[in-house]
């Protein structure tokens, strides 16, 4: 029986990552991702629904159109498969971690976090593709996080002076990227980053924000080596870093505290 449930969680992400590509691809193409039926970007011509399952239409059509036989981007079957792997993860391990017991939060504290997972996983899907990031996405992540922080202070689960270490990270982190955009004039940093520092530094707080950005420095550098040696980018080309911040932010609160007491162990 717990087969059978893995297999309908990675389904069931399977679907929502086929939705996140239709919100991206539409976004950018300034559509609607809500109306109408999917279409081919090369012909226009409506998806039926037999070509349109998640992962295993890609697979028997090999990759091209079932119209006009253009390629079909790997960026579809990609997002879809790893969405799922997002969900079973979510599923087996996930949900268990900063699980509060008291009710109604074992049901708030999981559906928030899982929020959190999937604006992080549009985000890096947006930044990676397109070399953006919606303001939507930062705003709303910001909001979302603002106001489950409220909700815990207010009810008093969260002490006055975490609430506040949040608030201060969150204005820290803003300020130092803004730096950063300033300094390298956007080449080096886009604003867009700048926009999500907010919801970031709200949501890892103090010591978080400092692990989850050294975090996203040194996984940008590495992937920025790495496509440098594989002729991917050249000397001077830019990367988009909100796929790094991510990645930091995720070290940060899954290892952080870890981390952290590492560090200042090695450092005795």
């Amino acid at each position: 029986m717990e087969i059978v449930s893995l297999v309908w969680i990675f389904a069931v992400g399977l679907a929502i990552g086929s939705f996140l590509n239709v919100v991206v691809y539409r976004t950018i193409k300034g559509d609607s991702p809500l109306r109408g039926r999917s279409y081919c970007d090369f012909c226009g011509t409506l998806i039926s629904w037999k070509y349109n399952i998640p992962l295993l239409s890609f697979i028997f059509l090999g990759g091209r159109c079932a119209k006009c036989h253009k390629k079909i981007s790997w960026q579809y079957p990609v997002v879809e498969f790893l969405t799922g792997l997002l969900f079973v993860w979510w599923y087996v391990i996930g949900q268990s971690f900063f699980l509060l017991g008291q009710s109604p939060w074992m049901i708030i504290q999981p559906v928030f976090w899982f929020g959190v997972g999937l604006s992080l996983w549009l985000l890096v899907i947006f930044d990676w593709q397109y070399g953006i990031i919606p303001d939507f996405l930062s705003g709303g992540l910001l909001a979302w996080v603002f106001f489950y922080r409220l909700a815990l202070f207010s009810s008093g689960i969260m002490q006055s002076a975490d609430f506040i270490n949040g608030l201060i990270s969150s204005l820290g982190l803003t300020l130092f990227f803004f730096i950063l955009h300033r300094s390298t004039r956007g080449r080096g940093f886009g604003l867009g980053d700048v926009k999500l520092a907010p919801a970031l530094g709200l949501l890892l707080g103090w010591p978080g924000v400092i692990i989850g950005t050294m975090a996203s420095f040194i996984i940008g550098s590495a992937m920025a080596l790495a496509l440098l040696a594989l002729g991917k980018k050249k000397f001077g080309q830019t990367v988009p870093f909100g796929p790094f911040l991510v990645a930091g932010s995720a070290t940060a609160l899954l290892w952080g505290d870890s981390i952290w007491s590492w560090y200042w162990g090695f450092l005795k």
